[in-house]
């Protein structure tokens, strides 16, 4: 790929994802694959205004070594030095950039019972630190190849040419055009136009239909509201935290959930791949859920903590959108739910409630708004997908029809 263009891409994620603002520090987590590209970030950045840009590389192949040899007690302890970092991203807040690129299936085979222990254990320290810069910071998510990702997508092209193409797939979708900052302000602007109608009607209640099964009801909370495209710090500063992103979201009212929901999409997780899997819920809770691939992981993955069981996120993206429109099943879920309609199970959004910025986290969680140590979302959306939304003052009105916009 040209490095005029992955330098483009590089100027949209640190001037409209994150938003750089003079004097502010950046971190970014990344994986192996594109160094180079990670250099055109943080130089970016750079000439934002950011007064540091620190870069944590990750990779998948070494993770699989610890969660291999590794004690559960060992790699579940957050030593002083760790907590001391996590003290210092309180303090400082810095924006956050995570760079995704990873191996739909490069964690096959590991313990998910061990994985899951690690995780409950090191999550009460690090969300005694996370909830003081909640919503407070900004942040981001984007993409770039990796060679396992880019084969998977692409089994009968060379690794080169796949990860090539593979290029050509994410900055297509992320809008990087002859313009890409430009052609965010307009989408932000539509999405923006969608949210504030969604908000207008007073909605009390989602209902979804489908033929593949699907069949479902979410309640909303009275003070909420549909977001979209990008957001607004506490900070006052707005950024857009998914690259790319399609859709228009809010968070349901936990414990009020009905039906059953058939997955339209295979949904990586934890570096596996669960597939063909379907949810029941009950008085908002998942009561029973099935899948023909890794239906051990579904398991693990609902019933992860108590909030994991319920949704966090109802969210609302056209059958006819530009992933979509790709072709590609990317096995990736920052692509792939900005393909069709998902829904997500577990934390709920704070900044979903109308006048949050005036509000505790707790007086926010007794609104109805989920609380998990997860967020994972799966996708929904068919060409058939109906939703529509009842209103508080008794009426019913199109949102979605044949999988698409009803307005």
């Amino acid at each position: 790929m040209k490095k005029t263009v992955l330098k483009e891409y590089a100027r949209l994620i640190a001037e409209k994802g994150l938003n750089v603002q003079k004097g502010q520090e950046v971190w970014i987590v990344c994986d192996l694959d594109q160094p180079e590209f990670v250099k055109f970030v943080v130089e970016a950045c750079y000439k934002c205004g950011a007064s540091r840009v620190r870069v944590e590389w990750n990779y998948q192949d070494l993770a699989k070594v610890h969660y291999h040899y590794g004690k559960t007690k060992d790699l579940g302890t957050i030593s002083a030095w760790e907590e001391e970092k996590l003290k210092y991203q309180a303090d400082k807040i810095p924006c956050r950039l995570f760079i995704e690129s990873e191996d739909p299936d490069g964690l096959k085979g590991i313990n998910q019972k061990k994985v899951a222990d690690v995780r409950k254990m090191r999550y009460p320290i690090v969300k005694k630190y996370r909830d003081t810069w909640e919503n407070k910071d900004q942040w981001c998510i984007a993409a770039v190849p990796g060679e396992k990702w880019a084969k998977k997508l692409f089994p009968e092209l060379s690794k080169h040419q796949a990860v090539e193409k593979l290029w050509e797939k994410i900055l297509y979708t992320s809008r990087v055009t002859d313009d890409p900052v430009k052609a965010w302000d307009e989408h932000n602007a539509d999405l923006q136009k969608r949210c504030d109608y969604l908000n207008s009607l007073g909605l009390e209640e989602l209902i979804y239909k489908s033929s593949n099964g699907t069949d479902f009801r979410a309640g909303l909370i009275e003070q909420g509201r549909f977001c979209g495209g990008g957001e607004t710090s506490l900070q006052g500063i707005f950024f857009n935290p998914n690259i790319p992103t399609e859709e228009c979201f809010t968070s349901p009212f936990r414990g009020k959930a009905e039906g059953i929901v058939y997955a339209t999409k295979p949904l990586s997780y934890q570096g596996q791949l669960i597939e063909n899997f379907w949810v029941r819920f009950s008085d908002g809770k998942a009561v029973e859920w099935g899948a023909e691939k890794n239906a051990e992981l579904l398991t693990k993955m609902i019933t992860m903590d108590e909030g994991a069981a319920y949704l966090g996120e109802c969210a609302l993206v056209p059958w006819d959108s530009p992933i979509n429109n790709s072709g590609v099943l990317f096995y990736n879920t920052l692509f792939d739910e900005n393909a069709c309609c998902h829904l997500a199970l577990g934390q709920g959004f704070q900044d979903c409630i109308e006048g949050f910025e005036n509000m505790s986290l707790e007086e926010c969680r007794k609104l109805g708004i989920n609380e998990s140590m997860i967020h994972v979302d799966f996708m929904i959306g068919s060409p058939d997908l109906s939703i529509k939304g009842r209103c508080r003052d008794g009426r019913v009105v199109d949102i979605f029809k044949d999988g698409n916009w009803a307005f």
